[in-house]
């Protein structure tokens, strides 16, 4: 079996283990929470709620507002001192990579990779690279992630890759630590405040994208912060799975005691910024095309902007970042972020063999000759404790 299907199995795995109502916790919509009829009528019924930009804009306010309150995220979080630690840079074709940790939470640290692009003039765009689900729980080294990384910076973009909790190097908790979604927001908030630090990163032009899990992030970042100017959430939107795992829907976002809401409409609180969704025939995702597309549509019509919105639609395809979903994110975001595509193109096709694919060890943050940091708090509890 290959790692890719390795991967497909346990994210479908999650899935599976979530796939009905928590008779334990009624105000949770996890897993496959309804039908995919369901689903789609839900659609249907939240689009009665509202019939122009003034009342939607009323309905977002509200789904806004559930989101912060259901994580519990704080107004204004104690986010402690960057302070980054920054090293092991090193040269590629094209673009560098350097491993990258800095403080969220005092005493939680967010850690990852940073690639720059090693021909560029004036600012560059910035990219934020949240991953998915993974069965070693090394997400932020394989393959997939690694290429868009790289094709990215190669494009002229500042891309920053970090990891769940639980993953790569942020080992301080279990990764299904009960306020993951609360944790793993603020973590997203805080690599946001990292990227548009960075002298050379243009702040006007921020993107955000990334599969499965990661794409659930993306969609809650992109909602819950404004200096996202564009997302591509990948294999994740959907009008009848709500994300099977802690970090996704382990806390009650999707119904609270003013409304019920669905991925699809926090999806939409992009609006009218720029968003490609891109769905498979494989997954949750494969009525995209005639259930969630039209609906999103729909929304950014409001705004006139119905162009800004696009599905890339892969029927034969399964759920993961792949080369034809790479390729589609790098045109999108070429596009909207003004990035060079001419850089990573042969005879017109999208060309990832200048990128070198380092290992685990090559792009780990934490290593003998660099320590995790003495303050770093260790353990579920200990983590937990930090939102008090």
């Amino acid at each position: 079996m290959t790692i890719k299907n390795v991967i497909i199995c346990y994210i479908l795995s999650i899935a599976t283990a979530i796939a009905q109502p928590n008779p334990n916790r009624p105000d949770l919509c996890q897993g496959a929470y309804f039908t995919e009829e369901e689903g789609a009528k839900a659609l249907q019924t939240f689009a009665s709620t509202y019939h122009d930009k003034a009342s939607w804009e009323a309905r977002a306010a509200m789904i806004r507002k559930g989101i912060r309150e259901g994580m519990d995220l704080p107004a204004k979080p104690r986010f402690a001192p960057l302070k980054p630690i920054r090293h092991s840079v090193r040269t590629m074709d094209g673009y560098t990579v350097e491993n990258v940790a800095f403080e969220s939470l005092p005493g939680l640290f967010v850690t990852g990779n940073l690639y720059r692009p090693i021909k560029s003039t004036g600012k560059a765009a910035g990219i934020l690279c949240p991953h998915g689900h993974a069965q070693n729980q090394d997400a932020r080294f394989l393959e997939q992630a690694q290429q868009r990384c790289a094709t990215l910076a190669r494009m002229g973009a500042v891309v920053f890759i970090y990891d769940m909790l639980g993953y790569g190097d942020s080992k301080q908790s279990d990764h299904k630590i009960s306020k993951a979604l609360t944790l793993q927001a603020l973590n997203g908030i805080r690599s946001l405040d990292f990227l548009t630090s960075l002298p050379d990163v243009d702040t006007t032009r921020i993107g955000v994208t990334g599969e499965s899990g990661g794409g659930t992030q993306t969609f809650l970042l992109t909602a819950l912060d404004s200096r996202v100017k564009v997302s591509v959430p990948v294999v994740m939107v959907s009008s009848y799975f709500f994300g099977g795992c802690t970090c996704e829907s382990g806390m009650p976002i999707h119904k609270r005691p003013t409304h019920q809401t669905s991925n699809v409409d926090i999806a939409a609180l992009a609006a009218p910024r720029p968003m490609l969704l891109i769905s498979d025939g494989k997954d949750w995702t494969k009525h995209t095309p005639e259930v969630e597309f039209p609906y999103v549509q729909n929304i950014y019509g409001y705004y006139g902007a119905k162009d800004r919105v696009k599905n890339v639609h892969l029927p034969n395809e399964g759920h993961d970042y792949g080369p034809s979903k790479r390729a589609a994110a790098y045109r999108f975001l070429a596009q909207h972020l003004k990035l060079d595509l001419n850089r990573v193109l042969k005879d017109g096709q999208i060309d990832e063999t200048p990128n070198k694919l380092l290992t685990p060890t090559d792009l780990q943050v934490f290593t003998a000759d660099h320590p995790r940091p003495a303050n770093a708090v260790m353990g579920d509890e200990a983590v937990l404790a930090l939102l008090h």
